[in-house]
């Protein structure tokens, strides 16, 4: 937090005094060195947390029917977790209440930064940066012809894209060379498309074939998670850095950070509106019609204590003990459900995470007028659901998948300094969700085999 307070503080100082020059010379890199940190530690964490998690499905005979209805489950609710994001963020459009120019101001830095960045292209096809009228609200300096040429040409790939045949979209999820897709922040479908066959072939073999296998893939997953560990150590730093650098760039004056943090506020309602949906309406109502017995009141009484200790650790990891306390206790589940449902959870089930990721990327691109067409609304749903099968369960985890979900659909991975001031309480809120959720389904497992016992 006194990073971020810092931050704040900092961008109304520069902007008054004219230092925005000075910020984004001496402060904004240490910004860049924390999103390339996350960037390089995302890929390899996404791969061996999806692996890890899904080998460690074994006697798949015994509990195959189990691991089927549960990973079911967890994608249903993912699923419409995000279509719930995606339809409030459109209804309420909360990057589009702030002041028009201070928009076209974000637009013509989105361009810039296109320009600048090889592999990406401009989503709509729109070129401001090229129209007179708004020459004088974009003061970096004009454009050479390389970089015109540039832009010309991915607008025309981004024009080729659109005319692309309704199945490329799932073509595109298949590697070629998984090395390629490795080292390619672009194709992280495909790397997590990798991380899910491979973890079902490891699965399937007997242990002692793929022991040493998976003791590799369990420890890397450990050195990467710890990694992500230190990194958030020191991230009050490197979060002043990044959030001065970024509205230094986006605001010359006071006036125009003001505005910047109206349009926070705006995402922050849309973001909570969707979360205490999925809290209060979504999971008791499906919990109610699976089980006549569980009435709203009594569900929320019987899990309240894995609530509270989510809200104030943000990790489902570190409320697992009490959450599967309370799912045995208090909901009846049975251990061997709850042993198998519960920590698959964890890790798998990341519904407030994939709600945030499709509310802030689409608020993010409404706050640079990006529109984003149903296609690439869908990449954001179909990469923030595989995602979230890889975010750790620690938390600001979600920060790591974002960057990834900004990537899938070519946008600037350095926006999510936007989000930053309020990222804290709102992974509070999400982790509710998340162990929510998992109660909910391990309670609708349990339903289905028989092992519930209900008052």
């Amino acid at each position: 937090m006194l990073g971020l307070v810092a931050g704040v503080i900092w961008a109304f100082l520069s902007s008054s005094l004219g230092w925005n020059q000075f910020t984004i010379t001496w402060i904004d890199p240490f910004g860049q060195i924390f999103i390339r940190m996350l960037k390089y530690i995302a890929v390899p964490l996404v791969l061996f947390s999806i692996i890890s998690g899904i080998s460690g499905l074994k006697d798949m005979s015994k509990l195959g029917r189990m691991g089927g209805k549960t990973l079911s489950f967890y994608l249903v609710t993912t699923v419409i977790a995000v279509g719930v994001g995606l339809a409030l963020v459109n209804l309420v459009k909360p990057g589009a209440l702030i002041d028009e120019e201070q928009r076209i101001k974000n637009r013509l830095q989105y361009e810039s930064w296109v320009a600048a960045t090889d592999g990406v292209e401009i989503l709509d096809g729109k070129n401001y940066m090229s129209d007179p009228q708004y020459s004088h609200l974009y003061e970096a300096e004009e454009m050479t012809e390389a970089e015109k040429k540039m832009v010309a040409e991915k607008q025309a790939a981004a024009s080729q894209n659109k005319d692309a045949g309704p199945l490329k979209f799932i073509v595109d999820m298949v590697p070629q060379n998984i090395m390629l897709s490795l080292s390619n922040d672009k194709l992280m479908l495909q790397v997590i498309f990798f991380a899910i066959f491979f973890g079902i072939c490891m699965a399937s073999l007997p242990q002692e074939k793929v022991a040493g296998l998976s003791n590799f893939v369990n420890g890397a997953n450990e050195v990467f998670l710890k990694m992500v560990d230190f990194v958030m150590k020191a991230a009050p730093f490197f979060v002043f850095c990044l959030l001065a650098g970024v509205i230094a760039k986006m605001a010359d004056t006071p006036g125009e950070v003001f505005e910047i943090f109206k349009g926070l506020a705006s995402y922050s309602v849309t973001l909570v509106a969707g979360l205490l949906f999925l809290i209060f309406v979504f999971y008791p109502l499906v919990v109610r019609a699976f089980v006549k017995s569980m009435t709203y009141r009594k569900f929320f009484q019987k899990i309240s204590p894995a609530q509270f200790l989510a809200f104030s650790t943000s990790s489902s990891a570190a409320t697992l003990p009490v959450t599967m306390e309370c799912v045995e206790d208090n909901l009846g589940v049975s251990k061997n459900v709850s042993s198998f449902v519960l920590p698959i959870g964890a890790t798998v089930n990341m519904d407030g995470t994939s709600l945030y990721q499709a509310v802030a990327v689409v608020f993010m691109a409404q706050l640079h007028m990006v529109d984003l067409s149903f296609t690439q609304q869908a990449t954001i749903v179909l990469t923030a659901t595989l995602a979230s099968i890889g975010s750790a369960a620690v938390p600001s985890a979600g920060l790591v998948m974002m960057v990834v979900v900004l990537q899938s659909v070519g946008l600037n991975p350095a926006w999510i300094a936007i989000i930053f001031p309020v990222d804290r309480p709102l992974d509070m809120l999400r982790t509710v969700v998340n162990v929510t959720g998992d109660a909910t389904v391990s309670t609708l497992v349990a339903k289905s085999e028989g092992e519930l016992k209900e008052d």
